[in-house]
């Protein structure tokens, strides 16, 4: 197919249909080289070198930053020259995704189709069902791929698999599925060897800077909560014989916001980071461990007479949140399966909440036995 540049870049919606254009300030456009011309309608054409913004962007979503502004509009976008022998490679409309797509195809001429999940990538989409086979069967009715390709392929990421029914996809749109490998950096490899996969394609690792790489979105993610409990925490601790005292809430104060950072920064960076070397499945067991760990060092580290109670306290608060917190990697691991997190949940939580209520009874009532 011949690339006949339109030469303008007017507000124009991706060829798929009425979502919101792509330059109303909706979603991120930097990527667009310009626009073409094909028997379905105009489509954009996307850039596959990142850049510094690009870069920023992926920082700020790892910390939990605009997540939720971070991402594509649904659609399709085509790659080089492409035509229609081309492949069509089928992703989620998470900025994250889309740019470790485009990164793998320089030099390649191919068509992306962009699924709208709401800005979630495509192994969470696939779980939540939004990367899903309605989604697929109407993004390829919208972008009118028929009139674009001569063969009837989509390739989608293997991480999809769990939120598309191939058989259906083929009966209500005519187009065919080949699962892709694991990782965007395959992806040119998987084409070149006729869309088959090499064993190593298939795994799904979980090594120790992609479990890190999670931790940065948890701690973000544990401020506010950490905000509203510091506010009570410091009330709390003024609370005492002389009913309230300001010194004592500024000084028990301070130490009860400390155990819940030390409980956060044990579910959310050395939870993950120890994974493979923790005794135990349910991920709010390996947190409660390495909270009464963390627990045990911060006691030792704080240098004074603590007692029994306090010591019981701190134990009981720090393993508790550090349980808490780990257990949202449940979600984010190969380790786990729908079914299995809900059931974690509904024994952990009870647990983790007596945990919390009794260590508060405890440090509370500390100050009226001094």
């Amino acid at each position: 197919m011949t690339d006949r540049c339109s030469g303008s870049k007017e507000p124009t919606p991706c060829c798929g249909g009425s979502d919101p254009s792509p330059f109303d300030g909706t979603f991120e456009t930097r990527f667009i080289d310009r626009w073409i011309d094909t028997p379905a309608g105009r489509v954009a054409r996307v850039t596959t070198r990142l850049d510094w913004r690009d870069a920023a962007g992926r920082w700020k979503m790892r910390w939990g930053i605009g997540r939720g502004s971070w991402r594509v509009a649904p659609g399709l976008y085509c790659v080089g020259e492409a035509g229609p022998g081309s492949p069509v490679l089928v992703t989620a409309n998470c900025k994250m995704s889309f740019d470790a797509l485009r990164r793998e195809l320089d030099g390649v001429d191919a068509w992306i189709l962009v699924l709208d999940t709401a800005g979630v990538n495509v192994w969470c989409a696939a779980g939540k069902g939004t990367f899903g086979t309605g989604e697929l069967v109407r993004r390829v009715r919208a972008a009118r791929l028929e009139r674009l390709v001569s063969h009837r392929r989509l390739v989608l990421p293997q991480l999809g698999a769990p939120g598309v029914a191939a058989h259906r996809v083929r009966e209500e749109c005519g187009f065919t599925v080949t699962y892709g490998p694991v990782r965007a950096k395959d992806v040119l490899r998987f084409m070149e060897n006729g869309m088959k996969a090499e064993p190593g394609m298939r795994a799904v690792t979980f090594t120790a800077m992609e479990r890190l790489s999670l931790a940065p979105v948890e701690l973000v993610g544990s401020l506010k909560p950490l905000a509203w409990a510091s506010a009570a925490l410091f009330l709390l601790g003024g609370i005492g014989p002389g009913i309230f005292s300001p010194g004592n809430a500024w000084h028990r104060g301070a130490g009860a916001v400390a155990v819940c950072v030390a409980g956060i920064l044990g579910g959310a960076a050395l939870t993950p980071l120890l994974l493979p070397w923790l005794p135990g499945r349910a991920f709010s067991a390996k947190g409660a461990l390495v909270g009464a760990v963390v627990a045990g060092a911060f006691l030792a580290a704080d240098g004074t007479s603590t007692g029994a109670i306090p010591g019981v306290a701190t134990t009981l608060a720090v393993s508790g949140i550090s349980s808490f917190v780990a257990m949202n990697f449940t979600g984010a691991t190969p380790f786990t399966s729908p079914s299995g997190v809900e059931k974690e949940m509904r024994r952990a939580i009870p647990l983790q909440a007596a945990s919390a209520v009794l260590a508060a009874a405890l440090w509370i009532g500390e100050a009226f036995i001094r």
